[in-house]
């Protein structure tokens, strides 16, 4: 057979029926730039905020590193340092228990020596100056300086007040270099030089195995060659180099982690949530399969007997659909790039939202989107898949059809083969419904299409309206009010050398607002902590009091707090435990405030004997006391509440008139109170006041700064899915104003031999308007049925996990927003007929025969 080369010919025609086509054109490139600006603000928001949410939750954390190496001597460092599965590793040496400064009650000190690697992975590397190189040489973050009064002068003064081993040091330096704060990070971090450790190595033992001193340890953190299996690698790691991290008591042991903020360490998938995930996006590439996919079955069913010419004429099928595909990319070349330069921006707007609450102190400042190539990349994919996939039907019925047929192609569907009979098939409700029958396909999709984005703005509402308030806020309060000292915000309370102050106590009772509360004490880092005896340990040390005790926290709570607990078994019975004789056991619990498996190892009934050294001081041995109590209750322990927010393993609870009598210096740990209807914001005036310029070292939290990160929680969910919800609409209007013009365009015909035979122009406006109704009360009934099938079972499969929301199931926003429908189609198709009727019958009627 002769080969013709007609490349040019096909791409000519190619270009003049997409030069011809210019409302198609508009409605086609404003379709594909939505998809694009879809799938690009989805990708912008999931990278963005993945990528923000790791550097935020590394800052947070203090490093960079894969994992970290923690508590480790001179000789584990060198045994591991040069395993083949690191990249990159940093000596970070601690060189005293504690930064001592009182203008620092607020923002926890650090002293290290870290090399070139720790100063990066830490993100310390001076900004201003360099890294200490003399012995009195420093460097620090301009916050702290801020708090010390050192100006930001290189050279400036700097002291020091140290524990170091147990023992105060005072050490004089001069400023060397600083890098910005950063606000996610409350720990004022130093760096000295390797000459100050030389010079005082003798002091910077690594004494941690004998007695917990922080002094002279090494944390190291780790760069692997990549962050697959960190978990993996790190165990690898460690048993190659003769160590292992399980078992505690065993001389091999090295405490270790991997980085909670790397994802990948500890992300795994639910096959709840991958499905969930996979049905998102399955349903975006659908969004954009159906307008694009309708438009293209619109332009070829309106061309149709231009396609008959051309193969009239010779031209193939396939060349056909070659005409379409090229049109296809000149469109996807238009739409593509501007859906991707708006998704982008779009993107970069809501990242912010999404994240402002979800790390305290990450401002929008904070937050920043770059433009990842791999946004642009994946974006532009899916979007020109989703295009040839909505142009490869259209295009086989370009090339299937024959040149007789396409002379006599009208745009309905398959004619049914039975004669229908009836009387009322006249009237225009009737004619109406018959109309959008001929045509199904091209019915279903415009209704499908309208209908996702009620289904989508449906489950947004589900989404926002299921945040329980209650939940969120029982986790972290428990009484309007919560005061303490500083430190314990910072997870920092050891007892009474950081207590509670007694003044602010009483002040708080002084306000006239002041309704009931409750002290809460605690000497679980103090010289007088507490040991319980436990006969499953027997014979395995696991405590320091010399006896094979576990250590664990006691508390005392006054009658408010104690009265709040949570009972998970047993009795709460004040009276009973007023009397001295009982105690309740604590457990720790999981998000959805489920105590987690083995928290528990005592049953109700069983004696808990407790022991402490009363008395203890630096100076005094105390006197070893013993105390036993009868386990009358096991109730869920509140981290932000009812603890020292630490993870002890043994946790009990007495009232605070018997925990008193156990220690000679109870720690005020803090104080639970609530307020007067109306007083909230009184209170939280009078103790912003008070713990600003009275007593700066205090500090508290109130139910009122939780309420508003919870309704900022919420108002991103509306936000975010109310702009997606948009952008899904708009593809839904373009998809039915595009049905309802092409049906006119290639019905002019029609119209004009039904008004040639009678039909007013009243009645043609009634047909299409009732029509239209037909088509939004048919997306309506599809919202509410796909609508129930999403809500419960993807969304409720997505939720299911969160402890603070509460699902309901919701069709209202559906039901609110038919109206809109309703009245959107009833004026697309007056607009549409009114444009396009401007012609005679007669006109027309030559113009369609010609």
């Amino acid at each position: 057979m002769l080969k013709v080369n007609n490349r040019k010919a096909v791409s000519r025609l190619a270009l003049r029926s997409f030069a011809a086509n210019r409302t198609r054109n508009l409605i086609a490139v404003g379709a594909i730039a939505l998809t694009a600006v879809l799938f690009t603000t989805l990708f912008t928001l999931g990278l963005g905020a993945v990528d923000n949410l790791q550097k935020a939750t590394m800052r947070q954390a203090g490093g960079d590193g894969h994992a970290v190496l923690k508590y480790l001597t001179d000789e584990q460092y060198g045994a591991v340092k040069g395993h083949r599965l690191i990249d990159r590793i940093s000596y970070n040496r601690l060189l005293a228990d504690s930064v001592d400064n009182p203008q620092l009650i607020k923002r926890r000190g650090e002293f290290y020596y870290m090399d070139a690697t720790g100063l990066e992975l830490t993100f310390c590397t001076p900004t201003t100056g360099r890294a200490p190189q003399a012995e009195n040489e420093i460097i620090t973050d301009t916050k702290t300086l801020q708090l010390l009064g050192v100006p930001q002068q290189l050279g400036a003064p700097l002291t020091l007040e140290l524990t170091v081993h147990g023992k105060p040091v005072r050490r004089e330096f001069v400023l060397s270099g600083w890098w910005e704060a950063d606000p996610v990070f409350n720990v004022a971090i130093f760096g000295a030089s390797r000459a100050y450790v030389d010079a005082h190595a003798a002091e910077l033992a690594n004494t941690y195995a004998a007695d917990r001193s922080m002094t002279g340890v090494i944390n190291s953190y780790i760069m692997f060659h990549n962050t697959f299996d960190l978990e993996g690698k790190l165990a690898k790691l460690l048993a190659d180099s003769g160590y292992q991290s399980t078992d505690e008591a065993a001389p091999n042991f090295i405490s270790s982690n991997t980085n909670w903020a790397y994802l990948s360490a500890g992300f795994s998938f639910d096959p709840g949530m991958l499905l969930a995930m996979l049905g998102a996006l399955a349903l975006i590439v659908f969004t954009g399969y159906l307008i694009i996919y309708n438009i293209f079955q619109i332009s070829v069913v309106k061309d149709i007997r231009f396609y008959g010419l051309l193969k009239t004429v010779g031209a193939t099928g396939k060349q056909l659909k070659a005409i379409i595909r090229r049109q296809a990319l000149l469109l996807a070349a238009v739409g593509i790039p501007a859906g991707l330069l708006l998704g982008f921006f779009l993107g970069r707007v809501l990242v912010p939202v999404l994240l402002q609450n979800t790390f305290n102190g990450l401002g929008v400042a904070q937050v920043k989107v770059q433009a990842d190539p791999l946004i642009f990349v994946g974006s532009a994919l899916f979007a020109l898949v989703t295009v040839f996939l909505s142009t490869g039907k259209p295009g086989r019925l370009a090339a299937s059809v024959s040149p007789v047929e396409a002379a006599r192609y009208t745009g309905g569907g398959k004619k049914s083969k039975k004669e229908k009979r009836s009387t009322d098939g006249g009237k225009l409700p009737r004619m109406a419904l018959s109309n959008l029958s001929r045509d199904r396909r091209r019915t279903v999709l415009a209704v499908l299409s309208m209908a996702l984005s009620l289904v989508l703005f449906n489950t947004v509402f589900t989404l926002a309206g299921g945040f329980d308030m209650d939940k969120f806020l029982s986790r972290f309060t428990d009484t309007d009010f919560l005061a303490a000292q500083a430190e314990y915000f910072n997870y920092q309370f050891r007892g009474p050398e950081n207590e509670l102050s007694e003044s602010l106590v009483q002040a708080v009772m002084a306000q006239d607002g002041f309704a009931e509360g409750g002290r809460l004490f605690s000497n679980n880092r103090d010289f007088e902590y507490f040991t319980a005896e436990d006969p499953a340990l027997s014979g395995v040390n696991q405590g320091l009091d010399g006896h094979g005790n576990p250590l664990c926290a006691v508390y005392g709570l006054e009658d408010l707090p104690l009265s709040r607990l949570e009972v998970v078994e047993g009795e709460l019975d004040l009276e009973k435990l007023a009397t001295g004789d009982y105690i309740l056991e604590g457990l720790q619990c999981d998000d959805n405030d489920r105590p987690y498996p083995g928290s528990s190892h005592f049953s109700i009934g069983d004696t808990i004997t407790l022991h402490n050294n009363k008395g203890r001081t630096a100076s005094s041995p105390g006197e070893y006391t013993t105390r036993s109590f009868t386990l009358l209750a096991k109730v869920k322990i509140k981290t932000f509440t009812s603890s020292d927010g630490s993870s002890w393993d043994y946790n009990y609870y007495l009232p605070a008139g018997v925990y008193k009598g156990l220690v000679a210096d109870p720690g005020l740990m803090s104080y639970a109170f609530n307020v007067a209807e109306g007083q909230s914001e009184a209170m939280e005036a009078f103790l912003k006041n008070y713990t600003e310029t009275v007593e700066p070292t205090m500090h508290y939290s109130s139910k009122g700064t939780h309420a508003a990160e919870f309704q900022g929680m919420q108002n991103t969910v509306l936000l975010i899915g109310g702009a997606l919800s948009l952008i899904i609409g708009l593809i839904g209007i373009l998809n039915f104003v595009n049905s309802v013009l092409t049906s006119i365009v290639t019905r002019r015909r029609e119209f004009a031999t039904l008004q040639a035979v009678g039909m007013t122009g009243r009645q043609l406006r009634r047909m299409l308007t009732l029509e239209g109704l037909y088509y939004a009360l048919f997306a309506g009934a599809a919202s509410l049925a796909l609508g129930a099938l999403v809500s419960v079972t993807v969304v409720k499969s997505i939720v299911g996990g969160l402890w603070f929301f509460n699902y309901r199931f919701l069709l209202w926003p559906v039901l609110a927003a038919l109206p809109f429908l309703l009245a959107l189609a009833v004026l697309v198709p007056r607009l549409a007929l009114r444009f396009s009727s401007k012609e005679s019958v007669v006109q027309r009627l030559r113009e369609e025969a010609a």
